[in-house]
């Protein structure tokens, strides 16, 4: 549990990091004077190997080897020595520091050395670590008595230099290094920690109890920024956060209620709508009947039937009056059925091309073939099709172009059914557009305003939706969506 926390992390991951980092520096320290030490102890032994040289050298010249031997065992008595010698080229040791190794072979580092050609090297010998210094000693005209006068090596000067003392006391300095790193560490850690507890997580806890109240739905709450850091940036945009929320809240109540009093209007404007329009058609329809049987006792050349006529015709148009306003206020629940867009769409335009102001339109059909049937109501989807057309119809007075585009297409996770009717009239002002779905409203001479805000109903009712793109002077296109469901899950 503690790992999964910030702090825990932190502290683990510095721990880690400081470990690894000064563990390098150590080795590479450790590494370093082990070099210094052999470098220092090379040189060393090569000075005492040269002084012991120019020691032994009169008493070779003259044949005495018991000075040779006391003076190597005399040598020989220095701690940092571990051995000095004179071996031949077979590996035999001829004089030594130490009396009962001569006769014996010389240790087979030092010979390779020999062999090698080179002058030193460092090994492993029985007492430990040493590093092992030679020269060969050459023939001189002195020693033409005992060796000939042949120039030939007639022995090697051989100096063990121990490495045991140094190597002490570089693992001492390495122990103190490593020890002041450890502490270090702690004292770093332990600084980080209280620097991130003070900067980072105490300002974050804060933050996370003003969260908790901003849950709870209280957005009152703000805080003080102490510091202009990434933190102190971070309250800043909590802050703003809650401002942003505090004012969508006052909008969302403020259209919250808007949405209520325009729900509570249209109900009440349904129920009063239904009530008219029952009381007005049934009179209706009864001035209707009676002008009718009046007409007929009226000539056929006389002037008043052409009067009746546009009584009935106004009769007539108060009757749909009614009727919209029944329809709005009490809608029927529809019934489901498989549709065919386009065979629907078809017979809607049968019908409206009987329509007198169709003749002057040119109807552009764009049917996308092999559609999959809609489960809706067809006589409500007719409905639909048939106002938005006639809308698009009467919007060019003069003419213009009708357009009927059936697709298919891929909304999220569902395929939609579009119908777009367009057509080539004046368009529809932008403070218009957002006013067109709603009840009684119309820009029209004629009619209820109620075509539009029926038709939004209606689709709501078939699961589909109905949006209305228009520009000035271009026109006006009108996209009616219709979800496809599978045929067995309808």
């Amino acid at each position: 549990m503690f790992f999964k926390t910030l702090t825990g992390r932190i502290l683990t991951l510095s721990l880690l990091f400081f470990t690894v980092a000064i563990g390098t520096v150590t080795m590479l320290h450790i590494r370093r004077e082990h070099i210094h030490i052999t470098s220092s102890s090379r040189e060393t032994a090569e000075l005492m190997l040269a002084v012991i040289e120019r020691a032994i050298a009169s008493s070779m010249r003259v044949g005495n080897t018991r000075d040779v031997q006391a003076i190597l065992e005399t040598v020989g008595r220095d701690p940092h020595l571990a051995a000095v010698r004179i071996f031949n080229a077979e590996g035999r040791i001829l004089k030594s520091s130490d009396p009962h190794e001569i006769g014996r072979r010389v240790n087979p580092h030092e010979l390779a050395i020999f062999r090698r050609g080179d002058t030193h090297d460092v090994f492993t010998a029985a007492n430990g670590d040493v590093i092992g210094v030679i020269k060969p000693i050459w023939s001189e005209p002195a020693c033409a008595s005992c060796h000939g006068r042949e120039r030939k090596i007639i022995g090697i000067l051989n100096v063990e230099f121990a490495l045991a003392a140094p190597e002490e006391q570089m693992y001492a300095s390495s122990r103190f290094f490593g020890m002041s790193m450890l502490v270090m560490i702690g004292l770093l850690t332990t600084g980080i920690v209280l620097i991130f507890r003070r900067f980072v997580r105490r300002p974050l806890q804060r933050i996370s109890e003003k969260m908790t109240l901003v849950e709870e739905g209280n957005l009152s709450v703000r805080l003080e920024p102490e510091s202009v850091d990434e933190v102190g940036q971070l309250i800043e945009n909590f802050n703003s956060m809650v401002d942003k929320l505090s004012q969508a809240k006052v909008e969302l109540e403020q259209c919250h209620y808007q949405q209520m009093e325009r729900a509570d209007r249209l109900a009440s404007v349904g129920e009063m709508s239904a009530g008219i329009a029952h009381e007005i058609k049934n009179p209706l329809a009864a001035i209707s009947g009676a002008i009718t049987v009046l007409a007929d006792d009226f000539p056929a050349d006389d002037p008043r039937r052409e009067v009746v006529a546009k009584v009935l015709e106004q009769i007539a148009r108060l009757d749909k009056a009614a009727t919209d306003l029944l329809y709005f206020g009490k809608p029927g629940k529809p019934a489901f059925t498989w549709v065919d867009v386009n065979d629907l769409l078809k017979q809607t335009l049968f019908f409206v091309a009987q329509h007198p102001e169709a003749r002057n339109v040119h109807q552009v059909q764009e049917l996308t073939r092999n559609l999959p049937p809609v489960w809706v109501d067809e006589k409500q989807l007719q409905q639909v099709f048939f106002n938005v057309i006639i809308n698009a119809i009467q919007a060019m007075k003069s003419g213009g172009t009708l357009l009927i585009q059936t697709d298919l297409r891929q909304s999220g996770d569902c395929r939609v059914v579009t119908v777009l009717i367009g057509d080539s009239g004046p368009g529809i002002p932008p403070a218009d557009l957002e006013r067109i779905f709603l009840p009684f409203y119309t820009t029209k001479t004629q009619g209820t305003g109620l075509g539009l805000a029926i038709c939004r109903q209606l689709m709501e009712q078939q699961g589909g939706a109905i949006h209305v793109a228009s520009k000035v002077g271009e026109g006006t296109r009108v996209a009616i969506e219709l979800p496809v469901k599978v045929q067995g899950e309808a």
